[in-house]
């Protein structure tokens, strides 16, 4: 048998066992960093919500008060619920959307750049909903970790694990 093929092989079961034991608190870091902001986003929509519902209005979304209260709230509080990590793949699933339609609504030239030929990510990757986007599909994708309420719950309702990435 080759050893050194072995040997190679060990080492990175090895490595690969050490980096799964990062998920969780990099998981943890991600929801902190990003859904903090995001919660300060919304609690400055909510506290100025005739500018936002102002401003929807100038996008033409429909019922611009409304959705301005909504998206306030879902941003101010679903930040603070994804921080602690509870019910966290709906409310990321959520963000996901309110981020689509900020681009498709707000920021549409970003969009359209990313799908031209040649294409121009570095406009998409600059929008100002690109960093909510991209920690809210991190954790659809992969759930909140071990670190986090819905883990907890879980546990204690008898559920094996929180649904999260293979190991």
């Amino acid at each position: 048998m080759n050893t050194f093929a072995e040997s190679v092989a060990e080492k990175y079961r090895l490595l690969v066992s050490w980096l799964n034991h990062l998920q969780s608190p990099f998981l943890l870091l991600v929801r902190v960093y990003f859904f903090w902001q995001l919660f300060q986003t919304g609690r400055g929509k909510l506290s100025n919500i005739g500018k936002v519902s102002e401003f929807f209005a100038s996008l033409g979304i429909p019922l611009p008060t409304l959705n301005a209260y909504f998206i306030g709230s879902l941003e101010c509080f679903g930040g603070l619920l994804l921080i602690a990590g509870l019910a966290s793949r709906p409310l990321a699933l959520l963000i996901v959307i309110a981020m689509i339609v900020a681009y498709l609504t707000a920021d549409l030239e970003a969009v359209t750049k990313l799908f031209s030929i040649p294409p121009h990510p570095h406009q998409f990757f600059k929008g100002d909903p690109f960093p909510f986007l991209l920690a809210a599909l991190i954790i659809l994708a992969f759930g909140p970790g071990k670190i986090s309420l819905d883990a907890l719950i879980a546990k204690f309702t008898g559920q094996k694990s929180v649904p999260r990435s293979p190991q």
